[in-house]
This record gives C-alpha cells, structure tokens and sequence, in this order.
C-alpha cells in the first residue's frame, strides 16, 4: 500500500510544503496504479502527459512556497461527461467518441486553477443513463470490493458514476468528479465505500457538463472522507456567468469543525417512515437503525418524520427524465459534430442512420418514451401532472426543514442510500434498466426532485465483506450542517475503504 494514501488531503499538501513527498511522486504512483487496476475498468482515458506536467509545475511552486491552495498537486479524475479542452469527451458513447471540446467545463476548469493534476477520464454509463456502470461502449466498470472477478461473477461498481467512484476506491486519486441526476454520484459511492456528495442544485456549476436531465443534472464529488469533500467542494462551487442556473451570492467556504468539537445537542434527525420500503435488505436496515441509536446517545433528537409523496417519486422521475432526454438527445444529429453515418439519398437518411447506430438501446428506450409523454395529446396527461407531483415532492420536503412548528421540525434526513449492497453483474443485467434505476435509485432521486443536498457515506461491511452506506439529506445551501453530521458519524464509524483485501492482492 502507498503510505501516501494514508493521509488525506490536507495531510498531502503539508507533506508537499514539508518536502516530505513531492506531487510528481504522487503522480507517477497514481499513474503507476491505472496499469495495475486496468481490468476494473475505471477509466476511459489516462492522460499521463498532462497529469505529469500538471505535477512538474505543482512541485515548483511548492519548492518556491507558492502553492495555489489547498489542492495544489492533488490527484483527481473527471467523469466522461465533463468537456476537458484537448482531451476526448466521450459520454461512453460512439455518438462522441472521437469528439474533442474546444473548452473545459467550469468544474474541471476551477480544479485545474487550483492546481489539481488530472490522471483521467472516468468510465459511465452511455450519456449518464443507467446505474451500473454496465452501458459503456468502453466496456463495464468492476467493483474492486467482488468476491472475485471470473465470468459475471463480479460486482457493479454502480452508476452511472461507477468510474470516478472506482477512482478514489482504489487510491488512484484523492477525489473524482461525477454527475447525480437521480443518485448516480451517491449510488456507486455506495457501492464502492467512498463518500458522495450531491450538492445543492445550482451551487456546482453544469457549463460544460453534457446535459441528461437540465432541471436535476448536479456535479458531484467522491473522496474518501468527508473533510476531503469539503475541500473539493470549496474550490469548484460559486455562481459562475456561464450557467444561468446557478445561484448568485458569493459562496462561502465550509469550514468543518474536528469531530470531538461537535455537539449534536441542538440537532433534529429525521427518519422518513416511507423509506422503510419493499426490498430493503436486513443489513442495510440493521445499520439504519445503529447509526439512529448512535446518534440519539450522542445527544441528537431522532425523531420519525413522513414524505408521503416518496411513493410517487420514482414514476415522476422517470416520466421527466425521458421527457428532458428526449429534447436533450435531439442535438446529436451527425452533422454539427459526433458520429455520422454514411447516407446517400436524404438528410433524414442521415439523421436515422446516425442515430441508430449512435445510440445504444437504453438511449433510444428513453428518446422513444420521452417523445411520447410529449405529444400534444399526451403532454398534460404525463408531463405537466409530473411537474405538479414534483413539486408536491418538493413541497414534502420543505414542510419537514422549514414550513412546520419547531416541535415537528428537523434538520437533517438519515436514510439508506441503496436498498441492498452491490448486486452481482449476471443479476443486475438480468433486469431492465428501467427497473433496475426504479430500484437503485428509489431513496436518492427524491432530493434531485427538490434539489436539495444529499450525501452518502460508507458505514460497514456487510457479511459478505460489501460495503453498506447511509444517506444524509437536509434543505437547500445547507451542506455545512450536513457536511458537519456526517464528519461526527464518519469518526464514530471509522470505515477506511482502502482496507480492501481484493485491492491489496490486485496491486501485489
């Protein structure tokens, strides 16, 4: 094991200004890594150039005790659908995969100012549509947490994240950048034993993220504590004049308290009864329940609260998932930029053609169903009853963070993140991707309906040796208090995902 990869983030760069490790050094066991790790499948491009002098330039300035802050030579990963200038941008798709963006994304861009070193793209989902990590052309990503790697045997490192989430799993980088329409930042760090976060809709900006869902779409960040999130979170949030979406004061940076300094005396937890649902499985529900008496003897108020429109979340997130796809998906036509195919007679020869070979069946499934919620004699029936059932969602929410009596009032949701742990590749594939998001995604879509922020931290092992993580859900712009519960729970947990035995005896 790299004795660098004991430390976290700020123990790095002090290392770095102490001249202890340097950031090339860093670099090339990163690099070093992606060779060793190469079957799980986590990335789609390594970019040792760059990252290399990226780290070159990072050692520099700490030898001239100018470093740019606190991710000054720290290793990340973007997932594949962050524009990086330069480099190929592919959505896991052969609708991009020779596309190469003249930009960066905000997100990538504020990393690389800060002086973070890129060693890749990550590995997704096709377009961001699914929640294994199973639909990329370049092939599916391998949870390192399997029991073993044989034939189908293995398990999902989930989606449609499961890239930047197997990154930081493994140590290849210290934080990684997804996107979370439903649950696909918070879903493979699950899965994988990482802490995810999904921040406040508008607080991360989407410029240069290709878009699946604009009104859900939220950058999202893996590490390995939470004190690591807090520091990436700190560099790329703030309004941003490229995104129109985005919220326009002045971002405050998180500052989190030691754990030993936190008091949950004045902390209201809530426990939503609705996500006591079918298909929870008994370890993940035996772990809600400590972590709850945990919290309650460290002093919080845990107390039972109701979402009573949880039910209807799913449908709704489908109906206006495959609605916005349909429009987004429009753009990719073969002929401003992408694949094209080779049509002789007419410009809707070519249009067909490209598209039928451009997207993969989960892609079309959703285009096809999007078009037909939207039809002029469906569009109130599906679309517009969606959007008011969203906003009930949204509503139910509120009602338990802010428009309810102090007595009844809360501060902070807990619930599973996944219903069970990582399932097996044969299993998950056995399932529709429809059905399989209905299931995977049932407790973290919710908070991208109201956009709310929502973390996912890993707990335990299961009695399989799989990860089992919880998820912390609160209102609007209030990732400091969320940031804070989690810390307190992380240090009474004390789950280290680099204890892994599959990793050790792969990088052996």
């Amino acid at each position: 094991m790299r004795r660098h990869l004991q430390q976290n983030i700020k123990q790095l760069t002090t290392s770095y200004a102490n001249g202890f490790y340097s950031p090339k050094e860093v670099t090339d066991c990163a690099l070093d890594d992606t060779v060793k790790l190469k079957d799980l499948n986590a990335f789609i491009k390594i970019t040792p150039e760059l990252a290399l002098h990226q780290a070159k330039e990072s050692a520099l300035r700490y030898h001239e005790q100018q470093a740019k802050g606190p991710l000054d030579g720290v290793t990340v990963a973007i997932k594949d659908n962050f524009c990086t200038k330069g480099i190929h941008t592919t959505c896991a798709s052969k609708m991009l995969e020779n596309f190469v963006p003249p930009y960066n994304a905000t997100v990538y861009e504020r990393l690389a100012q800060a002086g973070a070193v890129l060693v890749g793209k990550t590995n997704m989902d096709q377009f961001a549509m699914g929640s294994g990590t199973v639909d990329s052309i370049f092939g599916p990503a391998k949870n390192v947490w399997s029991e073993n790697f044989e034939e189908d045997n293995w398990r999902i490192a989930g989606g449609s994240s499961g890239g930047s989430a197997l990154a930081v799993a493994t140590g290849m980088c210290y934080g990684s950048i997804g996107s979370d329409t439903g649950g696909s930042t918070r879903n493979p760090a699950s899965y994988c034993g990482v802490v995810g976060l999904k921040p406040t809709y508008g607080m991360v900006s989407r410029h240069g993220l290709i878009p699946l869902v604009n009104s859900m779409d939220v950058p999202g960040i893996f590490a390995r504590s939470i004190e690591d999130c807090a520091e990436i979170l700190n560099v790329i949030a703030g309004p941003d004049p490229f995104d129109s979406t985005m919220f326009k004061q002045p971002f405050k940076p998180i500052q989190l308290p030691e754990p030993d300094q936190i008091k949950l005396s004045a902390i209201r937890i809530g426990i939503p009864k609705e996500y006591f649902c079918d298909g929870l499985s008994p370890d993940v529900l035996e772990t809600w329940k400590k972590i709850a008496d945990i919290l309650e003897d460290g002093g919080a108020q845990v107390k039972s609260v109701s979402l009573p429109h949880t039910a209807s979340s799913i449908f709704v997130y489908s109906i206006l998932n495959q609605c916005e796809v349909a429009s987004n998906m429009a753009r990719y036509d073969g002929i401003e930029y992408g694949y094209r195919a080779d049509a002789d007679r007419s410009t809707e020869e070519l249009y067909a053609k490209t598209r039928a070979a451009g997207f993969n069946s989960v892609v079309k499934n959703r285009i096809l169903s999007g078009n037909y919620y939207l039809l002029r004699e469906n569009y109130e029936k599906y679309f517009e009853k969606a959007l008011r059932v969203r906003r009930l969602i949204s509503d139910d929410f509120k009602k338990v963070f802010v428009h309810t009596s102090d007595k009844n009032k809360v501060d902070v949701l807990l619930t599973p993140t996944t219903l069970t742990v990582a399932p097996l590749y044969k299993d998950f594939t056995s399932v529709s991707n429809r059905d399989q998001c209905a299931v995977q995604d049932f407790c973290t879509q919710p908070a991208n309906m109201a956009g709310i922020p929502a973390i996912s931290l890993p707990i335990r092992l299961s009695e399989q040796g799989l990860p089992i993580s919880l998820q912390l859900m609160s209102n609007m712009f209030n990732e400091t208090l969320l940031l804070t519960i989690a810390r307190w729970i992380e240090s009474q947990v004390e789950f280290d995902c680099l204890s892994n035995e599959q990793l050790y005896k792969i990088r052996k």
